[in-house]
C-alpha cells in the first residue's frame, strides 16, 4: 500500500511539474509562431532565442503590485483565480501518455504511465473541465465592473453552448471503442488499427472547434474581447492573481490538445519513437493549430458564435452520432 501511495505521488508531482514547465513555455510558443505568422522576430532579448522570456514575465508578475479594487466582494474576488486553475490542472489526471514502463528495468512491475485509469475517464474530463468557467463567472460578477459581469456571463453561454456539441461529437469515439475509459479507447484504436481521426473526422472537427470555444480561444475569445471589453472577466485583476488565470486558459489548452489526441489521434502509438514522444509530437501538433487559428481567424460577433454553436455544430454532432451507430449496426 505504500508502495502504491508514493509511486501514485511521484506520478502527479512528475506530470504536475511537466504540466507547469509547458504552460509556461507555451507563451513562449505562442509569441513566437505568431511573430513568424506576421514576419516579426517574437522574443529575443531575455537568454538565447528569447528562451527565458517566461521566467522573467514570471518573475515580473509576481513582484507587482497587486492592486484590489475598493468595491469588490473581496472573499470571491480572491477565490475565482484558483478556482479556474485548479479543474485545469487536475482533469490532466486521466489522459494517458504512454503503454507501461519499468523505469528501464527499476521497477519490479511494469507502471502505467498515467497518474489513474478509470472506467468513466471521459466522463470525469467533462465534468472537471466544466468547473472551470464558475472562476471566470465569479471573477467577472465579484469584479463589480460592467466589463468583467459582461464577460463572465459570455463565458457561461458560451460554455453552455458548445459542451453539447463537444459531448456529442465524442459519442461515435465511444461507440467504436466500447469504453469511456481513455485508455481502453487507445487501446481499440491499435487493434482496430487505425485512428479515430479517419472515421470520425466531422467528429474530430466539432471537437476541435468547441475545445476552442471552450478554453476561449480566437476566434471564440468573447469573453475577453479587447475591442469591446477591454479585457472582459480579468480586467480588475493583476499580479499572480492575473497570471492565474493565463495559467489556467494554457493549461486548458493542453489538457484539450492531450484530450483530441487520446481520442481522435491514437493516443501514444506510433512507429520507431518512444510511446511517450508519440504522444507530445501529437499534443504539440495540436496546439499549434490552436495559434495557427489565433493568428489567420478574425473573431466572430457574439450572435455568430452563438448560431455556429447552436444551429451548425449541435445538428452536426448528432448527425455524426447517428451516422456512426448506423453504421456499428450495419456491420455488427
Amino acid at each position: 500500500m505504500l508502495g502504491f501511495l508514493v509511486l501514485s505521488l511521484g506520478k502527479i508531482v512528475v506530470v504536475f511539474g511537466c504540466l507547469m514547465l509547458t504552460v509556461a513555455y507555451m507563451t513562449w510558443v505562442e509569441r513566437k509562431v505568431i511573430s513568424d505568422f506576421q514576419v516579426r522576430l517574437g522574443p529575443t532579448r531575455v537568454g538565447p532565442f528569447g528562451l527565458l522570456q517566461p521566467i522573467a514575465d514570471g518573475i515580473k508578475l509576481f513582484f507587482k503590485e497587486d492592486l484590489i479594487p475598493s468595491q469588490v466582494d473581496r472573499t470571491i474576488y480572491l477565490l475565482a483565480p484558483a478556482l479556474s486553475l485548479a479543474p485545469a490542472l487536475i482533469a490532466f489526471a486521466v489522459i494517458p501518455f504512454g503503454d507501461t514502463t519499468t523505469l528501464f528495468g527499476l521497477l519490479p512491475a511494469p507502471l502505467g504511465m498515467h497518474i489513474t485509469d478509470i472506467n468513466v475517464g471521459v466522463l470525469y474530463i467533462f465534468a472537471i473541465s466544466s468547473l472551470g468557467v464558475y472562476g471566470i463567472v465569479l471573477a467577472g460578477w465579484a469584479s463589480n465592473s460592467k466589463y468583467a459581469l459582461l464577460g463572465g456571463l459570455r463565458a457561461s453561454a458560451q460554455m453552455i453552448s458548445y459542451e453539447l456539441s463537444m459531448g456529442l461529437s465524442i459519442v461515435g469515439v465511444v461507440m467504436m471503442a466500447g469504453s469511456l475509459s481513455l485508455v481502453d479507447i487507445v487501446k481499440a484504436q491499435g487493434e482496430l488499427g487505425v485512428w479515430f481521426i479517419v472515421p470520425q473526422a466531422l467528429g474530430f472537427c466539432i471537437f476541435f472547434c468547441c475545445a476552442l470555444a471552450e478554453t476561449n480561444r480566437a476566434p471564440f475569445d468573447l469573453p475577453e474581447a479587447e475591442t469591446e471589453l477591454v479585457a472582459g472577466f480579468h480586467v480588475e485583476y493583476s499580479s499572480m492573481k492575473f497570471a492565474m488565470f493565463f495559467m489556467a486558459e494554457y493549461a486548458n489548452m493542453i489538457t484539450a490538445a492531450a484530450l483530441a489526441t487520446t481520442l481522435f489521434l491514437g493516443g501514444w502509438r506510433g512507429p520507431v519513437l518512444p510511446p511517450v514522444v508519440w504522444f507530445l509530437l501529437k499534443v504539440f501538433a495540436v496546439l499549434y493549430v490552436f495559434i495557427w487559428f489565433r493568428a489567420t481567424l478574425p473573431r466572430f460577433r457574439y450572435d455568430q458564435l452563438m448560431a455556429f454553436g447552436w444551429k451548425r455544430l449541435l445538428p452536426l454532432a448528432l448527425l455524426n452520432a447517428l451516422v456512426t451507430a448506423a453504421v456499428i449496426v450495419g456491420v455488427s
